[in-house]
């Protein structure tokens, strides 16, 4: 992947690690363990998945947009791009419910992951970008 001038396009593989590294850095409560814990399952999941920086956030892609991860003063936001496909059998889908696309896990302070849940989702929205049945 190359750098691209156009809004929103992602930096190369090793410019958008180290963002995603300083954002993480930069965030000094519990946010930066979440982001950090979150973006460890992410990569795990699949040895395909891309880090990206787009629109000024972390997104992780394989063969098409797997999430992004976002971060507020109250949750760090992983929002799916193509959630609203994807089986949820651990119901962590708990924000943008009500998008036809879209769906989001925000996580809150003192929270856990459930890692074996949150890995199935990553994997399940890997096989939807690849074609794969989910």
């Amino acid at each position: 992947m190359s750098r691209a001038s156009t809004p929103g396009a992602a930096l190369d593989a090793g410019t958008a690690a180290a963002h995603i590294d300083a954002k993480i850095q930069a965030l000094d409560d519990w946010r930066g363990p979440v982001l950090a814990r979150l973006r460890e399952l992410i990569l795990r999941a699949d040895p395909g998945v891309v880090e990206e920086w787009k629109w000024g956030t972390a997104a992780w892609s394989a063969q098409g947009l797997i999430c992004t991860g976002e971060t507020y003063k109250q949750v760090v936001k992983l929002t799916f791009a193509h959630g609203a496909e994807l089986p949820d059998p651990a119901g962590l889908f708990n924000s943008s419910l009500e998008g036809r696309v879209r769906r989001a896990i925000d996580f809150r302070q003192g929270e856990g992951v459930d890692a074996a849940a949150f890995t199935a989702l990553v994997r399940a929205a890997v096989a939807r970008n690849r074609g794969q049945t989910l």
